[in-house]
């Protein structure tokens, strides 16, 4: 659905047309595009999406209830939901709706009676008591097989109607290697599991099903994502965009940079990639069209930025709030350890943004183009009260859910008494409406991954692939060690970068079919302990894993983002894709600068400022010699001689030998002197519009 450049009006003043957001991220956000419902039935969706929300809102003030039952109430909200607004096939989001006895308020009556299963299934654990859960754990009834069995089977196809077949299938391979164990070949072979013994530990304990991916979902996630969609609507987005127009808007390429800007402040308050990149694309893309961007690059570069969302702290993804729960940690060392990752993040879209811009003669923005920053400060000042309450209850230390609940409340208050831009009360509840629609397809997706978590603790098979990973990594550096100097890279060193590569490919292969949360649970899981094993502690191998799974909304073929962005800008989707993940490429160092120099995360054991600010330096140059490799500019074009020597160099600055550091920088100086010298040479390059 491309939006006409000529019909749009001038950037300045940035007006932020909420309803078309939307509209827009309704329409390209699979995980939250629901089918035509007949009008009954929209306010019975509707009625249970609010109360959803309420129950959330309210436990999240005034404590939560008891493991169990707090993660299946949520669940059986989440699963009795979906199955109510997303239809079997993709077909029936275009069926016009229709009610008959087959169809009760146009849903069949075998939705119907999912939903019911689905219900009755997820509630049958919380029910129990806990002394008899306690000794049914290993001595399930026959009713707990069945009605275990039966939430297996409905919680896969609501994940398959939710987020696709990628992750199902997945959960699907897990459970036949819990169930045949015993064929399976070499270091894989195990006892097995009967189905009951299965069904057991996924359904009745917490490390299945109901384990810490739910919770999470159900005590940190729900809450932060509500409070991103209310701060949205009281105008805070509006605010960070002309904030970031502003800061950036005046240099070359200038709605570009304001898209990476604004995407960096959005993703402040926003965890979700599709809703970053329609909001600030809504304004940035048509934009970046006008000033002589290609349409696939524009929506690119929007949807690249965008992705940082889910690691730009205070509010970031659910995967932030999974590593709470795996490590233990306060919330408060999880956001700053984040602050360089997502510095970087957004430095490396930057980059090649900037080489573009100046390869092609972009311009920045007029005057008459930028907005009154004093006059957007006066109208929307409150809009930043809320955030500074959160990010202070935050840090005092207490927890992230209650300063979730008092940033909604003000949300809330600065929305309904704020003259300039005052919420009715039908907006109120359409927002608790929209932050519970993207709890179903995540709530989904982090039940099914209790699935596989649950085989790896039942198995044992996360063991056996780090040893494998591991030792396959021990191989490579041993061939590898024979043919590179040893002074250049240590054996340990060698075995590590090899590791590293391994898990990061396996992670982007992920990301190809599955969500970022997903993907990062499954990679925590499996991966992050052969990270261990090599001595990486645990907090930089799961930001590892975790800075790797923030590109599936930008791998295709299942690049939510990029296609959200690609409709927006009436570009070819594919295109767009593979763009956004070329324009990602620059900070594909960054993982392996902090694994290799854990100080750049801020919090783990051995910090020093020296090692810290020698890692950020060196990270920043490596990003920017593959920023101008990629792009193919520097100060002048580079030539392939120079893309080859800049890709090298910055290869050879990540790794923290002193010998391949010295070599990475020699060879970054014969592309400097040939740019330099061409630079004094070539006439001023011409400026468009």
């Amino acid at each position: 659905m491309p939006i006409p450049s000529a019909e749009r009006p001038p950037l300045s003043p940035m007006e932020l047309d909420e309803a078309k957001a939307r509209e827009l991220e309704e329409q390209f956000d699979s995980e939250i595009r629901f089918r035509p419902l007949a009008p009954i039935a929209a306010r019975l969706v509707g009625g249970l999406l609010v109360a959803l929300s309420l129950f959330h809102y309210y436990t999240a003030g005034f404590g939560l209830l008891s493991e169990m039952v707090h993660r299946g109430i949520h669940l059986s909200f989440v699963l009795g939901l979906v199955f109510l607004v997303f239809p079997f096939s993709r077909k029936g989001y275009d069926k016009p709706v229709s009610a008959s006895l087959w169809r009760p308020l146009g849903i069949s009556v075998l939705d119907w009676l999912l939903a019911i299963g689905a219900v009755v299934a997820v509630a049958h654990v919380p029910l129990i008591p806990l002394d008899d859960l306690a000794f049914r754990v290993g001595n399930p009834t026959k009713t707990d097989v069945v009605l275990g069995a039966l939430l297996i089977v409905v919680l896969l196809e609501a994940t398959r109607r939710s987020v696709g077949w990628p992750l199902p299938i997945i959960a699907l391979l897990f459970i036949a290697y819990a169930l045949y164990g015993p064929s399976m070949p070499g270091i894989l072979i195990h006892p097995g599991a009967t189905v009951s013994q299965l069904v057991d530990h996924l359904y009745l304990t917490t490390q299945g099903i109901y384990g810490i991916a739910l919770g999470v979902v159900a005590t940190y996630v729900f809450h932060f994502v509500l409070f991103g969609v209310f701060a949205t609507r009281i105008g805070l987005g509006q605010l960070f965009l002309d904030c970031a127009a502003w800061v950036a808007g005046r240099y070359a390429g200038g709605p570009a940079k304001v898209s990476i800007f604004g995407s960096a402040l959005f993703g402040m308050i926003s965890g979700s990639s599709v809703a970053n990149t329609v909001t600030v694309g809504s304004l940035t893309i048509p934009a970046m069209i006008r000033l002589g961007y290609k349409r696939h690059f524009a929506a690119a570069v929007e949807s690249a930025s965008s992705t940082g969302g889910q690691i730009t702290p205070p509010i970031m993804g659910a995967a932030a709030f999974l590593m709470i729960e795996f490590l233990d940690l306060p919330y408060t060392t999880i956001i700053l350890a984040a602050i360089v990752p997502a510095f970087m993040h957004f430095f490396g879209v930057l980059v090649q943004v900037h080489f573009e811009a100046k390869r092609t003669g972009l311009r920045g923005m007029r005057a008459d183009e930028m907005p009154d920053l004093k006059e957007a400060f006066k109208r929307d000042w409150p809009t930043v009260i809320p955030l500074i309450v959160l990010i202070g209850i935050l840090l005092v230390g207490y927890t992230p859910y209650l300063a979730a609940f008092w940033g909604i409340t003000l949300c809330i208050l600065v929305g309904l008494f704020n003259p300039r831009k005052r919420m009715s009360v039908s907006e109120v509840l359409e927002s608790l409406r929209d932050g519970a629609k993207y709890a179903l397809a995540v709530g989904a997706a982090a039940a099914t991954v209790g699935i596989v978590v649950g085989v790896v603790t039942l198995t044992g098979v996360g063991f056996k692939i780090s040893f494998i990973v591991t030792s396959t990594a021990a191989e490579m550096a041993s061939w590898f060690g024979t043919v590179l100097p040893t002074m250049m890279f240590a054996p340990q060193s060698l075995t590590l970068l090899f590791t590293l590569v391994m898990t990061g490919i396996v992670c982007i292969l992920m990301g190809c079919g599955i969500p970022t949360t997903a993907n990062y649970i499954i990679m925590a899981t499996i991966a992050a302990p052969a990270l261990g094993i090599l001595g990486v502690e645990p907090i930089v191998a799961h930001f590892f894993v975790f800075y790797y799974g923030v590109l599936a909304d930008i791998t295709p073929p299942v690049a939510l983002a990029a296609y959200a962005a690609a409709g927006m800008a009436g570009a070819d989707p594919f295109k767009t894709g593979n763009t956004a993940f070329r324009l990602s490429m620059g900070k594909v160092l960054v993982p392996f600068v902090f694994v290799f120099s854990p100080s750049l995360l801020l919090v783990t054991a051995n910090f020093t400022w020296s090692a810290f600010f020698t890692a950020f330096l060196g990270c920043m140059l490596g990003i920017t010699c593959l920023g101008a490799a990629l792009s193919g500019f520097m100060l002048v074009r580079t030539k392939l001689w120079e893309q080859v020597l800049l890709i090298l160099a910055a290869i050879l600055l990540v790794v923290p030998e002193l010998y391949s550091s010295l070599i990475g920088a020699l060879l970054i100086a014969p592309v400097l002197v040939r740019q330099i010298r061409d630079l004094k040479r070539s006439p001023p390059m011409p400026v468009s519009g």
